[in-house]
């Protein structure tokens, strides 16, 4: 699964390779270079809502970071896929946190917001990061918390009812698929711990239940589970760049994470 940083990199190294077969250089020599070639907007997925604001927010005026802000809290408040925003993605303890950055061409500063839990602007947080601080990300209850006292509204419950019952569903059948490896539960749902000894390796758990995890035939089953499990709908993203109409541009994403992932992954 590509991590944060390269969700950002893949559509400004598609826009490179758009724009300029010889050159990462953004063409712009002129005024009147720059209105017919943008604005311009790409985003991951077919998520045209989110696509149409930040068309919308550039075509208007505003930044290409606005621009990108205004795409991905789109695609946030949609719920896009299940994976982007609030209400989806629950952690093995059923809840869902939040991950998004931006990144400024121009200056080429980043903020970010990983772990983010009870607000739901994790796009408008990240943008507070790059805006407002000299640093570029910020984790968990502390990102929350900075959120909160930048004005962003909450606290509010991430979870949904559909999130609650994928996560009902998957404690009923063992908590299986997991992204644990190598360790054994006290009970199908653990607590877990390290196997340690070799009579372990009979029981051992690596994330699909799975019986004598070194073992050749039960380590391509391990792969052939997690291939079935893994899905655009369970652990993918909105990866978003836009170029205004100065010819300035910037990348943003914005996920809820892996389904079932360990809390603060």
């Amino acid at each position: 699964m590509p991590t944060l940083c390269q969700t950002i990199l893949y559509p400004v190294l598609l826009l490179s390779f758009l724009l300029s077969p010889t050159s990462s250089q953004i063409p712009c020599n002129s005024p009147q270079e720059v209105d017919r070639k943008f604005p311009l907007v790409i985003s991951t997925w077919p998520f045209r809502e989110a696509v149409r604001a930040a068309w919308n927010a550039v075509e208007n005026g505003l930044s290409a970071v606005d621009a990108v802000v205004e795409g991905c809290s789109t695609c946030e408040d949609l719920g896009c896929d299940g994976t982007v925003g609030p209400g989806g993605s629950p952690d093995e303890n059923g809840e869902t946190a939040l991950d998004a950055m931006v990144m400024d061409g121009m200056s080429m500063e980043v903020g970010a917001v990983a772990g983010m839990r009870f607000v739901k602007g994790a796009s408008k947080a990240a943008k507070l990061v790059l805006r407002h601080t000299k640093h570029t990300l910020l984790v968990g209850d502390q990102a929350s918390a900075f959120a909160l006292s930048m004005g962003l509204p909450g606290p509010t419950n991430l979870s949904s009812p559909e999130s609650q019952a994928k996560w009902t569903n998957w404690k009923e059948h063992g908590c299986q698929p997991n992204f644990r490896k190598n360790v054994v539960p006290d009970n199908g749902c653990g607590p877990y711990h390290p196997i340690t000894r070799a009579s372990e390796l009979e029981t051992g758990h690596s994330g699909s239940d799975i019986r004598g995890i070194v073992d050749t035939s039960s380590f391509l089953a391990n792969v052939n589970t997690w291939s079935k499990h893994i899905s655009r709908l369970n652990h993918d993203t909105i990866s978003m760049t836009v170029i205004d109409k100065l010819g300035h541009i910037a990348a943003g994403t914005s996920t809820n994470g892996a389904t079932f992932k360990i809390p603060g992954r």
